[in-house]
């Protein structure tokens, strides 16, 4: 193999060994092993397992990330692009389980490496965030709070994400269509101030 080819080889066992078992319980004697290598060739393209975890993240995020805007570059009315932002994380899940759940396993312990599935959310729930901040300021809400309902928005469908990649049942679809139908209707009938009903404002 060249350096690069073996480098992606590391990357597909080390993906693998990570969704199967998480960061802590995976070690680089493991990713030699399954990639019929010895220590030291990992160690010479990564330096160690840190470094390993960090690129296989960023490189699964950076997919995901590229589905997402790929869906949503073309425009469309809002529940149009709402459906679709669903419809991304559930063919996700779907056909790249093993790198859903690299992202979605535990982290290093270490500040400052990896990116983190919920550092991912927030990227996508910035991308929303333009979609919602139009049609608040077209319907006279406060563009600002279109930061909080796209975080909102995307963890919703996140958690229901990660639950129905357990369950698998019903159709991805019909899960895509209950939660836009609770995201797109709540949106439309928005208060402009709201106030809770058991305490004071």
């Amino acid at each position: 193999m060249t350096g690069a080819e073996r480098r992606l080889q590391l990357l597909e066992v080390a993906r693998e060994l990570f969704s199967e078992r998480g960061y802590e319980a995976t070690s680089i004697e493991e990713v030699a092993s399954r990639a019929d290598v010895s220590k030291p060739v990992v160690y010479e393209h990564f330096g160690g397992k840190e470094t390993l975890y960090a690129v296989v993240v960023e490189r699964e995020m950076r997919l995901l990330l590229e589905r997402f805007e790929s869906a949503l570059s073309s425009g469309g009315q809002p529940r149009e692009l709402l459906e679709r932002a669903a419809l991304v994380l559930l063919d996700y899940i779907e056909e790249d389980t093993e790198g859903f759940l690299v992202l979605t396993r535990d982290s290093p312990p270490v500040t400052g490496t990896a990116g983190t599935y919920s550092s991912l959310i927030g990227e996508v729930a910035r991308k929303v965030e333009h979609i919602l901040g139009r049609q608040f300021g077209a319907r006279g809400y406060d563009r600002q709070l279109a930061e909080l309902y796209s975080q909102a928005l995307v963890g919703m469908v996140a958690l229901v994400g990660q639950w129905w990649l357990e369950k698998r049942s019903p159709d991805k679809r019909e899960v895509a269509a209950h939660l836009v139908n609770l995201a797109y209707n709540g949106l439309a009938h928005l208060e402009a101030e709201p106030r809770l009903v058991d305490g004071p404002a």
